[in-house]
């Protein structure tokens, strides 16, 4: 028992070239490939799948360029009031602004 154990397990590892199971062909040609793929090419891993590592550290340090859009804190004035054109609609504490047709 041992020993067909032994042999099963010896089996799992072998290595063989892919092939298509017989009978059957390969993939179709891609639409816009040259050629039909390789059972190889197949199974090569994209490099978007795999990309390389950048190690790239900072080789100098350079101040960020000024932010347009870094403004200070508000004053803490007053709200601005409602766009022009527009009636003030008068709140209800318990349901909120009240619409026209209620």
């Amino acid at each position: 028992m041992t020993a067909a154990a032994l042999l099963a397990l010896g089996a799992c590892g072998r290595v063989v070239d892919l092939k298509p199971a017989p009978g059957q062909p390969l993939p179709v040609r891609p639409l816009m490939a040259r050629s039909t793929p390789t059972p190889q090419d197949l199974l090569a891993i994209p490099t978007y799948a795999k990309p390389d590592r950048v190690d790239e550290l900072v080789k100098r340090s350079e101040p960020r360029p000024q932010d347009p859009f870094n403004l200070p804190p508000a004053t803490g004035g007053p709200a601005p009031g409602a766009p022009a054109g527009t009636d003030p609609q008068p709140v209800d504490k318990t349901t909120g602004p009240s619409t026209p047709g209620d």
